[in-house]
C-alpha cells in the first residue's frame, strides 16, 4: 500500500513534489476554524494501515502546531501503520539555553511535543548552535538535511566570480562548506547585535574582491537586518550589488522588502518556506532523507 502525503494548505507544492518521488498517494485534508477559534480536521482519505507522512514548514509555528498535532493524533487514532513528519523549516531551535533566569527553554519543550505525536522527523539545516544533534532533544528517529550542495551548485551555475560573505562568526563553518563545494573564495565580517533589530556589521578592506560578485549566504533569514546591513556596508565600499541567499526565508514583518531595497541583484532562498524567492529546490534531497529515515523506522520495527 502507497504511503499517504497530507499536508495543510499552503504547503501543498512540496506534498505535491515530493508525492511521485516516493510513489505516495497525494491524500485530502479538510481544516477549518469553528467561530470560537478552534480548529476543526478532517482526513478524507484511507489512512488504515499506511505510513502518513505528514508535509508542513512550521515557520510562524504557533498558529500551526495545533492543527499538526490534530492531524497527527487523528491518523494514528484511524489506524495509521507510523506517523512522519516532514518539517523543512523547523522552528524554536535557538533558545536552546536559559539565558536569563525564569525563562523556559523552548526547544526542548517543543522537541518534547512532537516526538510524542510523531514517529519520525525529517528537516533541512536546524539551527544546531549550541547542539551536535537533533537526538539531543528529540527522542524519534530525526534526519538533518543539508542544502549545502545545492546552494553551491545554484552558485557555480549562476554567479560569475563569486565571493562568499558570512555575515558573522557563527556562520564561518556553514559558509566555508558552501564556498568549497562551490569552489569559491570566501570571507567572514564582524556582527554586533543589540537587539532583534539592532545589527551592525563591521565590513573590512576587501580591495582584493572588488572583481568579485559578493554571495552573502546565512541559513535562516528573519528579521534580514544582518543581510540588509551587510548589503549596504558592501556596496558603501565600492562592492558589486552582492546577491543573498537563504535556507530558510522566514522574513519576519517587512524583512523581505527592506532587504530588497537594500540594494542586493537578487535574494534567492530555498523553498523549505514557501515564498516568491524560493529559487532551490530541494524536493529530491529531502525525499531521499524521507525514504531512508522510514526504511530505518521500519527495519526498526
Amino acid at each position: 500500500m502507497k504511503p499517504l502525503i497530507l499536508c495543510r494548505t499552503g504547503h501543498e507544492d512540496m506534498a505535491l513534489r515530493l508525492a511521485p518521488l516516493l510513489d505516495a498517494e497525494h491524500g485530502d485534508v479538510e481544516t477549518r476554524r469553528f467561530p470560537d477559534g478552534e480548529t476543526y480536521v478532517r482526513i478524507a482519505s484511507p489512512v488504515k494501515g499506511r505510513r502518513i507522512v505528514l508535509v508542513t514548514s512550521l515557520d510562524r509555528p504557533d498558529d500551526k502546531l495545533l492543527p499538526l498535532l490534530f492531524l497527527a493524533a487523528g491518523a494514528r487514532d484511524l489506524g495509521a501503520a507510523d506517523v512522519g513528519l516532514v518539517a523543512p523549516y523547523l522552528p524554536y531551535m535557538r533558545q536552546d539555553k536559559r539565558f536569563r533566569e525564569g525563562e523556559a527553554v523552548t526547544s526542548t519543550c517543543f522537541a518534547q511535543i512532537i516526538s510524542r505525536w510523531v514517529d519520525w522527523l525529517v528537516t533541512v539545516d536546524p539551527h544546531l548552535h549550541r547542539r551536535s544533534s537533533l537526538s539531543e532533544i528529540y527522542t524519534i528517529p530525526a534526519t538533518s538535511l543539508h542544502a549545502t550542495p545545492l546552494i553551491s551548485t545554484w552558485i557555480k551555475t549562476h554567479v560569475s566570480a563569486p565571493v562568499l560573505v558570512g555575515p558573522d562568526s557563527e556562520s564561518s563553518q556553514w559558509v566555508a562548506a558552501v564556498a568549497r563545494d562551490a569552489g569559491a573564495p570566501y570571507i567572514v565580517l564582524e556582527k554586533t547585535r543589540r537587539g532583534d533589530r539592532d545589527v551592525s556589521i563591521h565590513v573590512p578592506d576587501l580591495d582584493s574582491w572588488v572583481d568579485h560578485t559578493p554571495v552573502l549566504v546565512d541559513d535562516i533569514i528573519s528579521s534580514g537586518r544582518t543581510m540588509v546591513e551587510t548589503v549596504r556596508g558592501l556596496i558603501a565600499i565600492g562592492m558589486k550589488r552582492p546577491v543573498c541567499i537563504g535556507v530558510h526565508g522566514v522574513f519576519a514583518g517587512n524583512a523581505y522588502r527592506e532587504l530588497v531595497e537594500s540594494g542586493p541583484q537578487e535574494v534567492i532562498t530555498c523553498n523549505t518556506v514557501p515564498h516568491p524567492s524560493n529559487g532551490i529546490d530541494l524536493s529530491d534531497l529531502i525525499a531521499g532523507g524521507v525514504r531512508r529515515t522510514m526504511n530505518a523506522v521500519q527495519q526498526g520495527h
